[in-house]
């Protein structure tokens, strides 16, 4: 029920997955929407679940509001079904504090670890790095950091399929003396604890892939979130209007469209799907608000790499070592 979209953009992301993936869905929320939904497609009837569910924490709600106020709140639910053994992830494109605090206080953390962090698949010039923390945690300790760039690197080695992945800390830059005494001694920290770590990555070199995780804490982390969706789609906006202007610019960008759709497709959030949220005794994944039936997809897929991969076993082996 959660998302900018929802419930429709969910349910026709679920059914686009489970007709590419042998998986079982459970939609968790109003079931006479839902159904209502569900009649628009055609789908192996044995693959999606029902659980309604009156309760749905709106996308403005305090984060608490999952905890206090609707603990029968599809988040709350969704997350709860985890301590089953039968259901192996939660995928939510709702409230993300809500899904945050509702991990953290009904799953708990896992051992060593001791706050959450939201990592996300960013695209670079060689391909892909991850981000950690893009809004968890937005008051962190220098040993939640430690964890973020021990959790980054076993996600990016088992689920991207990258071995030896390197670790940069996001920094003003590249001289261990930069930034301010918590982020030189997180530099410390992280020379001293983490395989692979290549010291301090300026903000310009987020996208080049000089790291293949780019640990920071959350407030630095969603603001280059939300700084990069706000800059590809003003530069888009300024591209086509400024084509738009000349018959020789829009014949030119005919010519060159499926280039332009590439590029289009390496940069656009629906690709990744969402954002796992690591730390926490359970695979969630966060997905965009305004995720589409694509993101859902793709989410659900990724999602299903974490589990195939047995991402919580691998965590718990790193942080404990």
């Amino acid at each position: 029920m959660g998302g900018d979209h929802a419930p429709g953009a969910v349910i026709a992301g679920v059914v686009e997955a489970i007709k590419e993936s042998d998986v079982t869905i459970v939609l968790i929320g109003r079931k006479p929407d839902i159904e209502a939904e569900l009649k628009k497609f055609e789908y192996p009837l044995q693959q999606i679940e029902i659980v309604h569910t009156d309760e749905v924490v709106g996308m403005d709600e305090p984060a608490t509001t999952v905890l206090r106020k609707k603990k029968n709140s599809s988040i709350s639910l969704g997350v709860n079904l985890l301590k089953d053994s039968q259901y192996h992830a939660f995928i939510s494109a709702g409230n993300t504090g809500a899904v945050v605090a509702a991990s953290t206080i009904n799953l708990g953390m896992l051992p060593g670890v001791e706050r959450p962090a939201i990592g996300l698949t960013i695209p670079t010039l060689k391909g892909f790095s991850f981000l950690i923390d893009v809004g968890a945690n937005t008051d962190p300790k220098p040993q939640h950091l430690l964890h973020n760039a021990q959790m980054g690197a076993v996600y990016v080695r088992e689920v991207l399929d990258k071995p030896n992945p390197t670790v940069g800390l996001l920094n003003i830059g590249e001289e261990a003396t930069k930034g301010t005494d918590f982020v030189k001694e997180i530099h410390k920290l992280l020379s001293e604890k983490v395989k692979n770590f290549i010291g301090n990555t300026e903000a310009n070199e987020v996208y080049t892939g000089r790291s293949d995780c780019i640990v920071c804490d959350g407030f630095v982390g969603n603001i280059v979130l939300k700084v990069s969706e706000g800059l590809m789609e003003s530069a888009g906006t300024l591209m086509r209007r400024e084509i738009a202007k000349s018959p020789i610019a829009i014949f030119g960008a005919f010519l060159v469209k499926s280039k332009l759709m590439n590029v289009k497709k390496q940069v656009d959030y629906a690709e990744y799907g969402g954002a796992p949220l690591l730390g926490v005794n359970g695979i969630v994944m966060i997905s965009h608000g305004r995720s589409s039936p694509k993101a859902i997809k793709n989410a659900i897929r990724a999602t299903m790499r974490e589990v195939e991969h047995d991402i919580i076993g691998a965590l718990q082996k790193e942080i404990m070592a």
